[in-house]
Order: structure tokens, then sequence, then C-alpha cells
């Protein structure tokens, strides 16, 4: 099943996806308010128990970003070998991945706008798996990191990408414009490796495939990055980790492809589904 946060008439809900529309659980669950605490309390099995089945209570409704609470997101950065190589500085693959934080209000909901602000237009995009964790742990090891995973998602991780060269050694300001980005549709609980190993990225703008790459090519596999991760921070249910993104960025063309008003972005992940987002300029 899929599990999504999503408005209708004035209230945020929570429930379950199905092809007719929206079954609501939030008024199932007092005690669960956001999807947020589903998975801090280990509920999704339960939530899926509950509305499976159950009849769809609404039709007209708008996605939100999937866990817009969520306390802590974690991105990985430059994790295909093309990636590494687009930077053209003639580095080997790193001894330790990239890390850099994003906050929730920098991400909007599937079939929301993404958001050029007036001050610099260089809005790009980054289609990437996103996984959420339902088991705290510290000092993970990789053999037992799937084991903390709860759900998958989709992350367009949009980028002001002159803005991350605003300092020398962070990529923050750039990073957290709000609405910028995107997370959704909704999640998907975590089965097997099955759903991380055999999962491939295709992102497009305007129907032209941008990007394409498996997540088997990753320099840091999802169970490296939870590894290294969880040795300087405990993981907590609810914590997002943003896995990478292919090459084919709008930055690595000559001249740059950046993002416009009126532009379609899909970010696709076979097991997961479609995140879809239009560009629009800030209205001040």
């Amino acid at each position: 099943m899929r599990f999504a946060t999503y408005s209708s008439g004035g209230e945020t809900l929570y429930g379950a996806v199905t092809d007719g529309g929206m079954v609501a659980a939030t008024p199932l669950f007092e005690r669960w308010p956001t999807l947020l605490d589903v998975v801090q309390n280990d509920g999704l099995k339960r939530l899926e128990e509950v509305t499976k089945g159950q009849p769809v209570t609404h039709t007209d409704y708008r996605f939100e970003m999937v866990l817009p609470n969520a306390p802590r997101i974690l991105c990985v950065g430059v994790n295909f070998p093309d990636r590494n190589a687009e930077y053209k500085d003639g580095s080997a693959q790193p001894k330790y991945m990239s890390l850099f934080p994003r906050f929730a209000s920098g991400f909007t909901g599937h079939n929301r706008p993404l958001i050029r602000p007036p001050e610099n237009h260089t809005l790009d995009y980054e289609g990437e798996v996103a996984i959420v964790i339902g088991k705290a742990g510290r000092r993970i090891s990789q053999e037992d990191a799937y084991d903390h995973i709860a759900a998958l998602t989709i992350c367009n991780e949009g980028t002001i990408r002159d803005w991350v060269r605003h300092a020398k050694f962070n990529v923050t300001q750039g990073k957290n414009w709000d609405c910028s980005g995107a997370i959704g549709p909704w999640l998907v609980p975590f089965q097997d490796a099955a759903q991380l190993d055999a999962a491939r990225i295709v992102t497009r703008v305007n129907g032209e495939v941008r990007q394409d790459d498996v997540l088997s090519r990753m320099m840091f596999p999802i169970r490296r990055e939870i590894e290294y991760i969880s040795t300087f921070m405990t993981l907590q249910p609810g914590d997002i980790i943003i896995t990478g993104t292919p090459t084919g960025a709008g930055a690595r063309f000559d001249p740059p492809r950046y993002l416009a008003p009126d532009d379609v972005v899909e970010v696709e992940v076979n097991g997961i589904g479609t995140l879809r987002n239009t560009v629009e300029d800030e209205v001040l």
C-alpha cells in the first residue's frame, strides 16, 4: 500500500492512496495525529490493516510533502561515478561521502509547483530515492542497515545552484529555499532488499530524459550510508536520508539547462512511483 499526507477542505490529513482517491486515516488514530507519528511508532503495518478495503473519503485533495514535520533530513552528495566525473577536477572516488542538511520547509508535495525565487534563477533538479528511518540506531552495521528502514519515497532535491557557491565549505544556502524541491508522492513501506537493489531513477524534464541510472551503481550504497551516518549521530524514526542523484542535472550541461516557469519535472523510480512537479516563479 501507499500512504500520503494531503490537504482537503482546509485540513491536513494522512491516509492510504487508492486509484479512486484517499482513505483518510487521521480520524482513526487520535494518538497518531500525523504520518510522522505513525512512522515513529512503528505503525505502518497497523495503518495498512485499518485502511485496507475501506471506502474512499476524499477525491478532491492536494498532496503535501509526505512528512512535512520530518525532524531531520540528510542528503548524500556526488554519489554516482559519472556524477563525480562531472566536476572535472580529476578526483577519484572519495573515501568518505559528502553530506549536507535540508529542512522540511524546502520541500513541497507531488503535483505542486517548485518555486523559483526572484533573487536567482538557477533552479535545478536532482532525482533521488529517499529512505525513511523506522528504527533508532547508533553505529549500525551494513548487515543490519536495512532493518532500520521503514519506508521509501522519491525526492526532487531542487537546488539554487549559484547559492551553493556563496561560501567555501558548505552548500546549505542553495539547498534550502522554500518549496524549491519535493518529496513524495507517498511512502511505500519497505519490505525487502530487492526494492532498493533493483531500483532505477529516471528524471524527465518536459518529457525529455535527463537522468537515468540504477542504485546499484552508487559509490556509497544505502547500507554504507546508514552505517556511516549512524556512526556520528543516532538515527531516529522519521529521519530521512536522500541517497544521491545520478548524472544529468541541468547545471552540468553546456550551457546549463535550468528550470523555468511552466516546466514539468518527473522523477520515476520503479516500485515506488512518479513524483511530478511544475515550476512557477515566486509571487511577491
